[in-house]
């Protein structure tokens, strides 16, 4: 039977095998992303930050996704999950994503414009969880998910006020956007299969790509902004 609920750490204990796994493989994913973003372009873009306001609202979206990284990891120690497992050279490895080299203001906007996209809708897809706990997580950092692509927002618009600014985020946006895609995994994931038999999550890689994709294009035109065709393997 695929139809539960788990409101408590402690009924997770007595859920099926399977169910307890696919819990811990999201929140070991989540853990290790959201300390990557951190180090890898978070905290590096505050001294790329053109001004004091560009490095305090920086700092605040470095401070909010090391925060995430710390609920993440500290409910997977409440479900038995050793520490070692949510941090850097762990068995699980980062997404892809995380290999791009910062190096410009540019960059940074872009992804925060476009990266934090996908992860509002990753996060979003776990507003109806049946693991309560992660359900509860979800929804206590959309919020701050919600800014960090408003940030985006806010900085592209700074940006493409002059033509020199938008080129250079344009550039930005050509040279990131390939690496966004594959964040939502491949089209025949046994993982994704069974997070959704759980309802642990609700959507398809492939449906949430769609939406990815579709929202990502509008937000860009929003700037005046064109993505690079991509494309994608299954």
């Amino acid at each position: 039977m695929t139809d539960i609920v788990v409101k408590t750490v402690e009924e997770l204990k007595s859920a099926p095998e399977e169910y307890r796994e696919a819990v811990g493989k999201l929140v070991i994913s989540h853990a290790i992303n959201e300390l990557y973003g951190a180090q890898v372009f978070d905290e590096p873009a505050i001294a790329l930050a053109p001004n004091p306001y560009a490095k305090w609202l920086t700092c605040r979206v470095a401070m909010e996704e090391y925060g995430h990284h710390v609920r993440f990891k500290q409910l997977g120690q409440q479900i038995g999950i050793p520490e070692e497992r949510m941090m850097p050279g762990s068995a699980k490895k980062p997404l892809s994503i995380f290999e791009f080299p910062l190096k410009t203001w540019e960059e940074f906007v872009a992804i925060k414009l476009l990266a934090d996209l996908a992860e509002i809708l990753q996060v979003e897809d776990l507003l109806h969880c049946t693991f309560h706990p992660l359900r509860n997580l979800a929804r206590a950092t959309m919020p701050e998910e919600r800014f960090h692509a408003q940030f985006g927002e806010d900085f592209s618009a700074e940006l493409v006020k002059t033509p020199e600014g938008k080129a250079r985020l344009q550039a930005a946006v050509d040279e990131y956007w390939p690496y966004l895609p594959k964040f939502f995994g491949g089209s025949k994931s046994k993982n994704n299969e069974i997070f959704r038999k759980w309802k642990i999550k609700q959507r398809t890689n492939d449906e949430m790509r769609e939406d990815f994709v579709r929202r990502a294009t509008e937000v860009a035109a929003k700037y005046g902004l064109t993505l690079p065709e991509v494309r994608q393997a299954a």
